[in-house]
């Protein structure tokens, strides 16, 4: 018997230390960040629950041992701890951090996941 078909964004960590995870994505009420994700090394998170209901979605990682960073261009904020920020605009006089987050586009897919690894750049998203 098959198991329904579960739809989410997921983060898979393939690298050996712990990294810190934020999303940004399009809501009703506007642009909003959230993070952090803890996702240890060589698993997965699940950041949305539920099917997809944007067409892209934001990320934005850190590694937690060495400083390595998973960025794109697309400027959103972020806290030091735990956030949920509306509204990308004004990040420092809101007394928020700006980072620049890769963009992901999942095709309207109701699934995604993205596979972070060492080598810079090969991480994409895959249903």
């Amino acid at each position: 018997m098959a198991s329904p078909a579960h739809a989410d964004f997921r983060v898979c960590n393939g690298t050996q230390n712990l990294v810190g995870v934020a999303i940004g994505y399009r809501a009703q009420d506007g642009w909003n960040t959230e993070g952090w994700w803890q996702v240890p090394a060589s698993t997965c998170a699940t950041l949305i629950e539920g099917e997809l209901q944007s067409r892209y979605y934001y990320l934005y990682a850190e590694d937690a041992a060495r400083g390595g960073r998973w960025t794109g261009n697309i400027n959103m904020c972020v806290a030091e701890n735990e956030f949920k920020i509306v509204g990308v605009n004004d990040c420092f006089t809101r007394g928020h951090q700006r980072m620049g987050f890769k963009e992901y586009d999942t095709g309207r897919q109701g699934s995604w996941m993205v596979q972070l690894s060492d080598t810079p750049g090969s991480q994409e998203g895959q249903n």
